[in-house]
């Protein structure tokens, strides 16, 4: 099974999921007509894989759907955006400075 995220809102997490079992989360808060993005973590023995660039495209891509910005306070998904300039527009535009534009 390939595993897929969703959106849990009660939890305010992208989960990573493969059946049942969660891989690995992004922690989401709503801010205004923002979304932070504050941690993201894949479980141990499944870095590697693919599994957290998995996880930011999906938030990245849930939030460009709600029509807002990103926030993107968590490493991981700083780095991803930077790798992906094709998610500049969402940045916020108080962090826009931190990736040069």
């Amino acid at each position: 099974m390939t595993p897929q995220v969703r959106r849990n809102d009660d939890t305010q997490r992208y989960e990573l999921l493969d059946g049942d079992r969660q891989l690995g989360y992004a922690e989401f808060r709503p801010v205004g007509t923002a979304v932070m993005l504050p941690h993201t973590e894949v479980e141990e023995g499944h870095e590697g894989e693919g599994l957290g660039s998995q996880l930011a495209r999906a938030a990245l891509d849930d939030i460009r759907a709600q029509g807002k910005q990103v926030m993107p306070m968590c490493p991981f998904i700083a780095a991803y955006i930077r790798r992906h300039p094709e998610y500049n527009d969402l940045i916020h535009p108080q962090q826009r400075a931190v990736f040069g534009l």
